[in-house]
């Protein structure tokens, strides 16, 4: 719909807007196979914006922020290896599941104790899998879990004090340790001028009262590629509607909005791209 609106106005726009279509959200179909093929190019682009709808504000609310506004997130997966065995004989074993515990707690102890409370992070170990049956002790355990940061020089220390905290605790278990962290997404950096831009242009559409500035959050965002290369505004549309039960938090399966939200997100992405070409982004 924006892109109908604006080719209705492209008369009296004093330059060009490109219309991104991601063919999937994030993943290896998101913005970095598309940076890739070149969409900020032909013409080349100067500025970008983008929304997200978000639950956690009501209807008619917009929230921006100058600077970091999402984490970087990479993927952990950790390998332990032992020797399996028969459950009640456990010291002609080598225990994996007892190692993976041990490194599940002393990875939210690094995250306590040896970085900077002022610098957000967070290392959640969100799967396990090892054996299936009670009365076996598995050979091997596989945990999987994200990093999230938004201090790119901290991001950059962590998979190395990761790797070794938990083959210290593989050599002290006698178990072994395959420690993998794959960089993702980078932290989403907002551009003060064009959060200022539109900010305005949301004030225009929903009154002063009702944009805020958005925390920095730890979910993460594939937008983060673009914002890198060219400078641009990332911002969220409230969606809530607390009167008609509209509250389930994003990735619930109860998952629904007001769709009031897409209306205001529509308008305020038409005024900030008419603000940009006029000018007012300078």
């Amino acid at each position: 719909m924006a892109a109908r609106l604006l080719a209705a106005r492209r008369d009296r726009l004093p330059g060009a807007v490109k219309v991104m279509f991601q063919p999937a959200e994030e993943g290896p179909g998101g913005a970095l196979p598309m940076l890739q093929a070149g969409v900020l190019e032909d013409p080349p682009v100067d500025a970008a914006f983008a929304l997200h709808l978000w639950n956690e504000y009501p209807v008619g609310t917009v929230c921006v922020r100058p600077g970091a506004i999402m984490a970087a997130a990479d993927r952990l997966r950790v390998i332990v290896r032992g020797s399996g065995g028969h459950a009640g004989r456990p010291h002609l074993a080598v225990d994996p599941v007892v190692a993976a515990a041990q490194m599940v707690l002393a990875l939210q102890g690094l995250v306590a104790r040896e970085v900077d409370p002022l610098k957000p992070v967070v290392v959640t170990v969100a799967s396990i899998h090892g054996g299936d049956a009670f009365n076996v002790i598995p050979a091997e355990v596989t945990l999987g879990g994200t990093i999230r940061s938004l201090d790119p020089a901290l991001r950059e220390e962590l998979p190395g004090r990761i790797r070794r905290l938990l083959t210290g605790i593989a050599e002290a278990t006698r178990t072994a340790a395959e420690v993998e962290v794959e960089q993702r997404y980078p932290v989403t950096v907002n551009d003060p001028a064009l959060v200022r831009l539109v900010a305005a242009a949301a004030e225009a559409v929903v009154g002063p009262e009702r944009v805020v500035e958005h925390p920095p959050g730890m979910g993460a965002e594939d937008m983060a590629y673009v914002l890198h290369r060219v400078p641009g505004c990332y911002f969220f549309v409230g969606s809530a509607n607390a009167a008609r039960g509209l509250t389930a938090p994003h990735h619930s399966p109860r998952f629904d909005f007001d769709e009031e939200a897409l209306s205001v997100g529509l308008e305020v992405m038409l005024r900030s791209a008419e603000g940009y070409l006029g000018g007012q982004g300078a």
